[in-house]
């Protein structure tokens, strides 16, 4: 099978499946599946899970202050629009920041546009990442279990 997949095995009880777009941000998709494969994203939480926008993840430390080893990734912005289901990585405000975090969206966040990257969307699972706990910082927070590409 084709390294066209993401899929998230999270504490909420099932897998999100997400179908990665390289055709809109090449460099974000060949990051995110290093690190997949490499068991990075591999019991790391989702720190900040804001009901009705967005669960983010992908840091080791869990405090939304760290990232991987890999430099920070240049923008590839583009025009897939942020809505329910949509992936696309975190940064500072540095538009080139980002690493390794990454959030999936709740519901439309469409003054997100072009100015983080969309790099994927959910084809199922969604209802595991509705069911993540919320909050900013999570107290007890859901995490990713496995990370696995293909």
């Amino acid at each position: 099978m084709a390294d066209d997949t993401l899929t998230l095995t999270l504490s909420t009880g099932g897998d999100v499946v997400i179908k990665l777009r390289p055709d809109l941000a090449p460099k974000h998709v060949e990051r995110i599946t290093t690190l997949a494969k490499e068991g990075f994203y591999d019991g790391v939480v989702f720190h900040r899970v804001i009901d009705d926008f967005m669960a983010q993840g992908g840091d080791p430390t869990g405090t939304g202050t760290g990232g991987s080893k890999l430099p920070d990734l240049p923008a590839e912005f583009n025009d897939e629009p942020h809505v329910r289901g949509a992936c696309s990585m975190a940064r500072t405000a540095n538009p080139n920041s980002a690493n390794s975090q990454f959030f999936i969206c709740f519901a439309d966040a469409r003054f997100l546009d072009r100015q983080y990257t969309v790099w994927g969307k959910v084809e199922s699972g969604m209802e595991y990442v509705d069911a993540l706990p919320k909050g900013e910082p999570v107290r007890d927070p859901g995490k990713i279990l496995k990370a696995t590409v293909g």
